[in-house]
């Protein structure tokens, strides 16, 4: 049986190792679109701050690995995928075929549409290429204006900052808006600006144009003209599956291929996992897309053990973002949003930069949001994730002090026990 895996980020790796650890005869063909070993986007800015060379960024380190474990790289970048004859076309015009196939084709970097957006010095931080770029435009004391205060961009704010005078613009109201709670962000956005970040919300980007000096870029904004050496566009992802236009592959309404539990497509023996899917919702059931590194590897385990005839299913993807942005951490987990239906307790320690929020809905908490909380945060992930019913007695400690939720969550598992 030949079992083909479009994608060698993380969930293409782990679904490969996986396939083959039973699997064993089997032919594994693992398909790149970047000339670069398999590496891992979430340490670019390690490498962006110099703290890890390339090689540092690379999923496995031995030369070999792919090599012993009898798994084919190829390098190549999907045009289309034909289904009925189970065939996937490339670029160059090679043609692959499979028996069960696994799309983890990841997601691409959105550029808003902008005048100027492509000129040189107009970056991406998405690729090992982009951090090359990146590195050799920013010389010393550089102007540098950051598009987007998601989670892309709060995590590289660090690394940018440490090369030069770092401006972030975010059209939203508030720093990464779409996975923390309003009390969070306010707070991860102060102490940014401790750290001598200008942050610009609410703030639309309106045009980029070269000055005649220099090189610089000339930035108008809602009510003002900068220039800024370097602009670094961190604006968001989306699924990257131009390959599947015209294909009978399903794709959700925020454009990403949707999956079931099993992590299978609407198409026999197609599989998808990774930023690229739209599955279940592990507190509402709804589909979306959760483009995170353990998301990836979490789908990436269930799909390829359905592929090597091992029937498994998921629980459905649990929303879970950690961050670190200049040494803060800050997460959240499951419907850290709330319920109509629910109730909340919010803490925090300005001074301290120091915030915890728990959501519950009837005995059960559904959804936390921390900043500064280093020690234990796993377990905020557990009581949600294991759907730990709390005692009364204990909902209402939680709602008095949630800091004692790593008791909570003992007392609990032990009465369960």
């Amino acid at each position: 049986m030949q079992h083909l895996v479009l994608g060698n980020g993380p969930a293409g790796v782990i679904a490969a190792e996986t396939i083959r650890r039973h699997r064993q005869v089997d032919r594994i063909v693992l398909v790149g679109d970047e000339a670069e070993p398999p590496y891992s986007r979430m340490a670019i800015p390690y490498l962006l701050a110099g703290s890890i060379r390339e090689a540092g960024t690379y999923l496995r380190h031995d030369v070999d690995h792919f090599r012993d474990l009898n798994i084919e790289l190829i390098h190549g970048r999907a045009t289309a995928i034909d289904t009925t004859a189970k065939t996937i076309q490339l670029a160059n015009g090679t043609s692959l075929a499979y028996d069960r196939l696994l799309l983890a084709t990841g997601s691409r970097p959105v550029r808003p549409p902008i005048p100027g957006i492509n000129l040189p010095h107009v970056l991406s931080c998405w690729t090992l290429e982009d951090a090359r770029s990146i590195a050799k435009a920013l010389k010393p004391d550089a102007r540098i204006l950051q598009m987007g205060a998601g989670f892309i961009g709060c995590i590289i704010m660090e690394a940018l900052a440490a090369r030069g005078k770092l401006t972030v613009v975010e059209m939203g109201d508030r720093v990464v808006p779409r996975m923390m709670t309003p009390g969070a962000s306010a707070m991860i956005e102060q102490w940014c600006r401790s750290k001598g970040v200008q942050i610009l919300t609410s703030t639309r980007i309106k045009a980029i144009d070269a000055t005649t000096h220099g090189g610089a870029l000339k930035v108008s904004l809602d009510d003002s003209e900068r220039e800024f050496d370097v602009v670094i566009c961190a604006t968001g992802v989306k699924p990257k599956i131009d390959y599947l236009t015209g294909s009978s592959i399903e794709i959700g309404t925020d454009g990403g291929i949707v999956v079931d539990l099993n992590m299978r497509t609407n198409a026999a023996d197609v599989f998808a996992a990774g930023d690229c899917t739209e599955s279940a919702d592990f507190s509402t059931g709804a589909h979306f897309i959760n483009a995170i590194q353990p998301a990836a590897a979490d789908q990436a385990l269930v799909a390829a053990l359905n592929m090597a005839g091992q029937s498994t299913s998921s629980q459905g993807a649990l929303r879970m973002n950690v961050l670190a942005t200049f040494g803060l951490v800050s997460s959240s987990f499951g419907q850290w949003w709330g319920s109509p239906a629910g109730d909340h307790v919010e803490v925090l320690d300005e001074a301290g930069f120091r915030y915890l929020r728990l959501e519950f809905e009837d005995a059960c908490l559904i959804g936390a949001t921390s900043v500064g909380l280093t020690e234990h945060v796993g377990v905020l992930r557990g009581l949600i994730q294991t759907k730990t019913r709390l005692t009364p007695q204990w909902k209402a400690k939680l709602l008095r002090d949630p800091h004692t939720f790593v008791d909570a969550y003992l007392a609990c598992a032990q009465a369960a026990a």
